[in-house]
């Protein structure tokens, strides 16, 4: 059973495109082959291209999933049947398609919804090659299964457009000369490319939820698309492992925190000011449940340490109430495990929350790699809050007005604003 999504937020046909895009473009790499990925791709942009022509004369059909799949597939069977005399296509079905006999039906086969959600963890291990970086392997599925535009997997890895975009088409070369899909029932294999998979599906809910997007704060599709694509790992007896499902807990746990995250003028609402009744109820014991059943074996994962700060926030009544202790705790843990400015700059905060906000700008100060952050904006506005709480107004104001510069969205925009106004008349 799958968890509970998000509820839907922005447009849903951009949705419906992100959450369709990477299944057609997985059935027809395995139809074309990996070495006509750019085909496969072509197709898939031709059949999104049409449905926008259509449905803006006639509406969106009932089942638009559907008839983007009808659309796509005879479009994959108008190529196959024009070029199959002039390319090569998916070797062990080569002799299929060259016979009228199974042609068609090997087509509907290759579009049928087991085979295609099979497609998509094949597609998504097959990303993973292991003659790939990590990062060119996350930038696959970003780009290719989950949707990402080339800008927002430069936003996810925290560099340029270009660098993003040469990275995606180098992986895309070493990707065309696999002979296939990857095959799901080499376990070996199987787990030793999960750990990618992994960081994808994370970094794709983390652009949602920490909105890198020029013009929203909080993106909803993307975090209900992480979801799903994890879902799908924890259906397959494969792919369900602890860290599988301590991921799953993560995004269930932040998710349910989400419908406070904006206020009702539209502003960001920091945590310990958030509604807390706004929270859903029904994902915090789904997160809850999948945390305890991640609770196996003898390994610990990030995602596990994660899921567990976000428990002991979404366990508290109160802001006051939080275990800012153990939440410290977890933190120096996860440090251990996965050493980040990011990281340190949580914990700094929790730190501040825990000690007094002197405290935390000494943690802040101690992070030896904060030059990482110059362009985070949360890094100045973390600052500029514990310094207004010390009363130091002229530093907060300084620091509110370096955010309000790297602020990536209206949204944040008007947080730091608010928060410059509320040093003005300080000294």
């Amino acid at each position: 059973m799958r968890p509970a999504a998000p509820p839907s937020a922005g447009d849903p046909v951009e949705h419906l495109f992100r959450h369709e895009s990477g299944r057609l473009v997985a059935a027809l790499t395995r139809v074309f082959g990996f070495h006509n990925l750019a085909l496969a791709e072509d197709v898939v942009q031709d059949a999104l291209c049409r449905a926008l022509e259509v449905w803006k004369h006639h509406g969106m059909p009932d089942n638009p999933s559907a008839w983007l799949m009808t659309t796509a597939k005879n479009h994959a069977i108008d190529v196959l049947r024009r070029e199959r005399t002039a390319r090569t296509f998916a070797p062990e079905l080569t002799r299929l398609l060259e016979s009228e006999w199974t042609f068609r039906p090997t087509i509907e086969a290759a579009f049928g919804p087991h085979a295609i959600q099979d497609d998509e963890l094949r597609m998504m291990f097959s990303c993973v090659d292991p003659r790939l970086t990590e990062e060119a392997q996350v930038a696959l599925i970003l780009h290719i299964l989950c949707g990402f535009s080339v800008n927002e997997v430069s936003n996810a890895f925290l560099c340029s457009t270009a660098a993003a975009e040469k990275r995606i088409t180098r992986a895309k070369k070493v990707l065309a000369t696999a002979p296939k899909l990857f095959e799901l029932a080499d376990a070996a294999d199987f787990q030793s490319r999960l750990t990618a998979v992994h960081r994808a599906l994370y970094l794709l809910f983390n652009e949602g939820y920490h909105g890198a997007n020029s013009k929203t704060a909080v993106r909803v599709e993307l975090c209900r698309e992480a979801m799903r694509l994890a879902s799908l790992l924890q259906e397959h007896p494969l792919a369900a492992t602890p860290p599988t499902l301590a991921l799953l807990a993560l995004m269930c746990l932040h998710a349910a925190r989400m419908p406070a995250r904006v206020d009702e003028s539209g502003s960001l609402s920091l945590l310990p000011d958030q509604d807390r009744s706004q929270w859903n109820q029904q994902l915090i014991c789904e997160g809850q449940k999948l945390l305890e059943d991640s609770a196996t074996g003898d390994a610990v994962s990030e995602y596990h340490i994660e899921a567990a700060i976000a428990w002991c926030h979404a366990s508290a009544r109160t802001a006051r109430e939080t275990n800012w202790e153990q939440i410290i705790a977890l933190y120096d843990t996860l440090l251990r495990i996965r050493p980040s400015p990011v990281i340190a700059l949580n914990r700094a905060i929790a730190v501040a929350q825990h000690a007094g906000p002197e405290a935390g700008l000494t943690a802040i100060r101690a992070i030896s790699d904060s030059e990482r952050l110059n362009t985070y904006p949360f890094y100045p506005m973390a600052l500029g809050e514990l310094e207004l709480q010390c009363g130091h107004f002229c530093s907060a104001r300084l620091h509110f007005t370096t955010a309000l510069a790297l602020a990536r969205n209206p949204t944040e925009q008007r947080f730091m604003e608010s928060r410059i106004n509320a040093c003005s008349g300080q000294s």
